[in-house]
């Protein structure tokens, strides 16, 4: 699949710059579901077009399409925009999406004449304008045809966007919209996903005439999710979406996994008996909310490397408006887990839930050491996906998040467990997390780490 990105700006090959790919260079990029190249077919002063193309491996998608016994190497998925395309984009061009260039900062918030061209899109005429035009784009999509001998339109449109935006601001529209035009997500939907298109969506996500279906399509049609994701957008509005959903769902609502995995992080801390507790890597802030409304707490932090989180974080939590006492319990900083961090030592107990699968393998000795060798709380308590467990989702291919370094399997979190602990001075024990399936375990997998005192150990 392709996506162009084309420019007339003086000097155009200022593109470059700002996607931090050199004109003269093919790059290449290995992605979970093939391998994307990053090319210029054209290279002037006048004009500079980047493409960014996508070669899937139909040998990665397995469990994608299974409705029959050919439906993983039969599908439209190597050569229609999806969300595996929207995930490609987020990898190769990462620091143009976040609007950061080292080389031409000027340009970052500046508006570019850029052409982009999707040749081949699922999706409507009318649906792709209604959701590129408020955004500022003049939109061509065009239907492509059947075989002639079959007649009409195919449920495809080469979409052509043209318009003067930040760099930065049209590469979030496509990561957004590719994905809601297709309807469809190559990965499993985690409440994590809310950040993501809060984050992609800031500044312009609020006011969309189509906010809702977007939010519906990009979360998967899960209601919890989408109406999460509408309440941050409105504040003290709750969004609901349509009514036709509501019907659909079952009488009585089974826990999310996301809610199991609380429920066993807040019963391990409860069992410790931590009163002061690290929350590393905690995201939008959903175990921080959970914490503070137990008042055996009395001090929470709250670190993320990631500014925004935690904006999303005190957003959540209200924390403008928050009490004077409840808020003197809860510290947000900004801090990265591969780093020591003097803060962070002292403490009861620190969670890293749904963490270490977010850190590049060779970085994982330096959060190992931060952790367990310089904070060394009193109590660990790790959560991590069961990779053996993916197979029981039928809509999964490859990890179940696009920014997941690695998923493991149980014989190999009990192995990296057993190793930190013993590094460290730990003792360690394991417990599932979720619906347990005979053959391949749980969905998510929790090692609680105690500190052995010296006197033991000595």
């Amino acid at each position: 699949m392709l996506l162009t990105v084309s420019t007339t700006h003086r000097p155009a090959t200022d593109l470059g710059y700002l996607l931090v790919k050199h004109p003269d260079r093919v790059h290449r990029f290995d992605v979970p579901t093939g391998t994307a190249y990053v090319l210029y077919p054209e290279a002037t002063e006048q004009r500079c077009t980047a493409a960014l193309l996508l070669d899937v491996d139909p040998q990665r998608l397995r469990g994608r399409h299974d409705a029959f016994a050919l439906g993983q190497f039969v599908n439209d998925r190597p050569y229609a925009a999806s969300s595996l395309l929207a995930g490609a984009l987020a990898k190769v061009f990462r620091s143009a999406l976040r609007g950061a260039s080292k080389d031409r900062p000027e340009l970052v918030t500046t508006a570019l004449p850029l052409q982009i061209r999707v040749p081949v899109l699922r999706g409507s005429t009318e649906l792709a304008t209604s959701l590129f035009e408020p955004l500022g784009w003049s939109v061509t999509a065009t239907p492509i045809p059947l075989e002639p001998s079959l007649g009409g339109d195919s449920h495809y449109v080469d979409l052509e966007l043209s318009g003067e935006l930040p760099l930065s601001a049209a590469l979030n529209h496509l990561y957004v919209l590719l994905p809601v035009l297709d309807d469809a997500k190559h990965y499993w939907v985690a409440p994590d996903e809310i950040d993501k298109l809060l984050r992609s969506g800031a500044g312009w996500l609020a006011t969309h005439p189509e906010k809702v279906l977007i939010a519906r399509r990009y979360l998967v049609h899960k209601r919890t999710l989408t109406t999460t994701a509408l309440q941050m957008l409105e504040g003290e509005e709750a969004a609901e979406p349509p009514a036709d959903e509501e019907a659909e769902l079952p009488v009585v609502r089974r826990q999310s996994l996301a809610e199991q995995r609380r429920e066993a992080v807040l019963a391990a801390l409860t069992e410790a008996g931590a009163t002061r507790v690290l929350d590393l890597g905690c995201g939008g802030g959903a175990l921080l909310t959970a914490l503070l409304k137990d008042k055996r707490y009395t001090e929470v932090v709250g670190t993320d490397v990631s500014a925004r989180a935690l904006e999303i974080a005190a957003r959540r939590l209200r924390l403008d408006r928050m009490p004077e006492r409840q808020r003197d319990r809860l510290k947000l900083w900004q801090s990265a887990l591969t780093y020591r961090d003097d803060r962070l030592r002292g403490y009861d107990a620190a969670v890293l839930m749904e963490v270490i699968e977010h850190v590049d393998p060779p970085r994982l000795p330096a959060l190992e050491a931060s952790v367990f060798g310089h904070a060394r709380p009193g109590l660990v308590v790790v959560t991590t996906p069961n990779a053996e467990y993916n197979v029981n989702y039928p809509g999964l291919t490859g990890l179940r998040h696009s920014d997941h370094r690695f998923e493991w399997s149980r014989a190999e979190f009990a192995a990296w467990a057993s190793h930190v602990a013993g590094t460290y001075g730990y003792a360690v024990s394991l417990r599932p997390v979720g619906e347990v399936d005979e053959a391949t375990g749980s969905p998510t997998q929790l090692a609680l780490f105690t500190l052995v005192p010296a006197e033991v150990t000595a």
